[in-house]
């Protein structure tokens, strides 16, 4: 393509289709509209390198993409009084899903991409971009309810919604390249004549002349500043001998810094937009890498907001990544309230279940306006140290003293166990990064969403508990399933938890469910029961049972249920193996403590 004719051509071909994409990956339709004028504005501005590509379209989209990141603001659709109830819905299953697998499924749904096309977009390789896509698959085909083969028609019925976009004439947008290609043109030749007019300087003076330098110097502009203006300096960030203090003896550390304005923006696993504060003042970001091994790595991002309520709200935001990680096979292992280290803060930590397995502690914390958050990445599967990243958290807060947005300092970093964040979705409920691997699957799960329980799949033949009654003031239940993985359809996890009127029905409903269990055996022969824990301390008490069937003399099915009490609200827990497909004790003990710590983020507790 070559020419004004053939890009006003591209232009009203592709505008489109452009503007459907980026609004299906951010839901933010003004944003959507100014930034795929921007992206064509520059494809003029660049028409001599970009009409001689084979996809002129696969320039434009990535940078209608960053200009919409960059700008729009999170979950705007559910402002939207306008929106249909299909679209809402549509966009809302999108907006569960991680960036990469958002770009991976729209890539090829919405566009025309191939897999080895759809994977250098997304700075991929083909097998880890493949598995991005499957993961996206069947995540917003559960999100959404509908079947994958129906995945296209959904996000293309979005059309209706950017159909009536008016889009500025071709003309403008290529006077607005052309006075683009202009400013930087006339930015180059002014570059240029400075740098002539500064060496001729040199050389008149040299010759004997007595030239002002001082004056020059004075009253020339002050050059460009290498670091935001608005209150965040690269020295605000942890240096290379803080960070080696995670791992002592490495021999290398390289740094890189940059404000997060380039590419995507995603920095870190679990991260879901560019910043924490869409409309904070400033921002930094450094990328660490040390030598040796385990393979070692950390990012530390620097955030600036407007106001300390404003740095509240992103600091919950970027939290609520982590507690609620919608990366494919990732694990919330451990919280801990970080206690000594400005007004606030946390240390999470993560791991990653795919090869190589890799685990991730992050150090987060707000003092005044400003969030300093640090994700140490080690490739290694053994329980982390803890201490290096709390000190290292109370180090980055150390160095933001100084600064009038700063609040409290750092004074005796300590942690303690503390419940995870809470999610933007199903509060008091498990989440999907709660759940521990199983042995032989390595798809992700997938979580329903909540539903009053018709039936409690979560129940065993032995206690039949049942969530319906007056008691019970409110229940709800969701599924965790691994829709991917070749296992029977009973396989999966089950949850129904129930708000009872009070401490005392709850507790006398699982007194029952409790009795149930321990005389199942006497009124079922072929049924075996085992307790293998069992916590209880006041209002709060957990419990966990093996029952086994006997399907037939050669056969027999075991089940894992657990019960969680807080107060007024009980949780009950069910586990369905698939043959070699189980969960290790441990785990599912571990998988009821933590359903007891997400009742505590009930809402109306």
């Amino acid at each position: 393509m070559r020419g004004s004719e053939e890009f006003d051509a591209f232009y009203q071909s592709a505008r489109s289709r452009v503007l459907l994409q980026t609004y299906a990956l951010t839901g933010d339709l003004p944003a959507s509209r100014s930034a795929v004028r921007d992206a064509f504005v520059a494809a003029w501005h660049h028409w001599p390198k970009v009409c001689r590509l084979d996809d002129p379209e696969g320039w434009v989209r990535p940078h209608a993409w960053q200009h919409a990141q960059r700008r729009h603001t999170a979950r705007i659709w559910h402002r939207d009084r306008s929106l249909d109830d299909s679209s809402r819905a549509t966009l809302e299953a999108l907006g569960k899903l991680g960036v990469t697998q958002r770009k991976a499924l729209l890539l090829t749904q919405l566009g025309s991409s191939t897999l080895p096309e759809m994977a250098r977009e997304v700075a991929l390789t083909d097998d880890a971009a493949s598995s991005a896509l499957q993961s996206a698959t069947s995540q917003f085909a559960v999100h959404r309810g509908v079947p994958s083969s129906s995945i296209r028609t959904h996000l293309e019925a979005l059309g209706p919604r950017v159909a009536d976009a008016r889009f500025p004439r071709p003309s403008i947008i290529r006077r607005a390249g052309a006075a683009r290609r202009r400013a930087h043109t006339t930015a180059g030749v002014l570059a240029a004549v400075v740098a002539l007019f500064l060496s001729g300087m040199v050389v008149h003076e040299n010759g004997g002349a007595e030239a002002d330098i001082g004056a020059a110097v004075q009253n020339a502009p002050a050059p460009p500043p290498d670091e935001p203006e608005a209150g965040l300096r690269t020295s605000d960030l942890l240096d290379r001998d803080e960070i080696n203090r995670l791992s002592p003896g490495r021999a290398k550390v390289k740094a890189s810094t940059s404000d997060n304005t380039e590419g995507d923006g995603i920095n870190v696993l679990c991260q879901r937009e560019r910043f924490a504060d869409p409309d904070g003042v400033a921002a930094l970001v450094r990328t660490f890498d040390l030598s040796g091994r385990p393979e070692l790595g950390a990012v530390q991002s620097l955030e600036l907001s407007r106001s300390p309520k404003d740095a509240r709200q992103a600091y919950r935001r970027a939290l609520s990544w982590f507690g609620d990680c919608s990366e494919p096979r990732v694990q919330l292992l451990a919280s801990h309230r970080l206690d000594g280290v400005g007004d606030e803060g946390m240390v999470l930590v993560l791991r990653s279940w795919r090869e190589p397995v890799t685990t991730y502690t992050l150090g987060i914390a707000r003092t005044g306006s400003l969030v300093s958050s640090t994700l140490r990445r080690t490739a290694d599967g053994r329980p982390p140290r803890l201490q290096p990243m709390v000190r290292l958290t109370g180090a980055s807060v150390a160095r933001l003293c100084g600064q009038p947005e700063a609040g409290d300092c750092t004074t005796r970093p300590t942690t303690r166990p503390a419940p995870p964040p809470p999610p933007a979705e199903a509060a008091g409920m498990l989440q999907v990064v709660d759940l521990p691997p199983i042995d032989g699957i390595v798809r992700p799960w997938i979580a329903t969403d909540p539903s009053k329980p018709k039936v409690n799949t979560a129940a065993t033949r032995c206690d039949n508990a049942d969530f319906r009654g007056d008691a019970v003031r409110r229940a709800a239940t969701r599924s965790f399933l691994a829709p991917e993985a070749k296992v029977a359809r009973t396989f999966g996890i089950t949850q129904t938890v129930g708000r009872f009127g009070s401490p005392e029905g709850a507790r006398a409903f699982v007194g029952r469910l409790r009795d149930r269990l321990a005389g199942c055996e006497d009124r079922d022969l072929t049924a075996t029961v085992r307790q293998v824990y069992d916590r209880r301390q006041g209002a709060v008490e957990a419990a966990v049972w093996r029952v086994t069937t006997e399907v037939s003399d050669q056969r027999a099915v075991s089940f894992d249920m657990a019960l969680v009490r807080d107060g007024a609200l009980v949780s009950q827990i069910g586990f369905v193996p698939a043959p070699g497909r189980t969960m290790e004790a441990d785990r599912f003990r571990a998988l009821a403590e933590r359903a007891l710590e997400r009742l505590q983020q009930m809402p109306g507790r």
